[in-house]
């Protein structure tokens, strides 16, 4: 975790490098006498790299902050560590189920209604109401139930 703090640090850093890099070359680039040095910036771009820059400081102070409250090493950072030992509980995941594939459908047929046809979206919303009860009552059943 140490190192994912330092490399968003990293991060942070560059893109700032990057917005003062970007912002000055365009002070340089564009301005005239007839036109201010605050005219010639290009506020869009270098707004959202100084934007990208404070999100990459967020994530990792955050990261940072975890790793304090954590009070201990993950087992990515111990060089002496077994790939079992950063072996994860996955929780439920039911792989015999194929409602998932239809909710995603579902989804795709609602967004694809947007673009297409309004008289898309109810269907897909119809599809997704299926899968859900579908989903539901499968586990309702029981454990690796069919």
């Amino acid at each position: 975790m140490r190192t994912n703090v330092g490399l968003w640090w990293l991060l942070c850093g560059f893109f700032f490098l990057v917005f003062a890099f970007y912002t000055v070359w365009n002070i340089i680039s564009y301005t005239t006498a007839e036109v201010p040095w605050f005219s010639a910036i290009e506020w869009v771009g270098s707004v959202a790299l100084l934007f990208t820059a404070f999100m990459a400081a967020l994530i990792a102070f955050y990261i940072q902050r975890v790793h304090v409250a954590q009070g201990g090493e993950l087992p990515e950072d111990v060089l002496t560590a077994d790939i079992d030992d950063g072996d994860p509980e996955m929780g439920e995941f039911s792989p015999w189920s194929w409602w998932p594939i239809v909710l995603a459908f579902s989804a795709g047929l609602a967004f694809v209604g947007l673009a297409v046809g309004a008289w898309m979206v109810p269907i897909g919303l119809g599809v997704f109401a299926v899968a859900i009860v579908g989903w539901v009552y499968e586990y309702y059943r029981g454990y690796f139930a069919r």
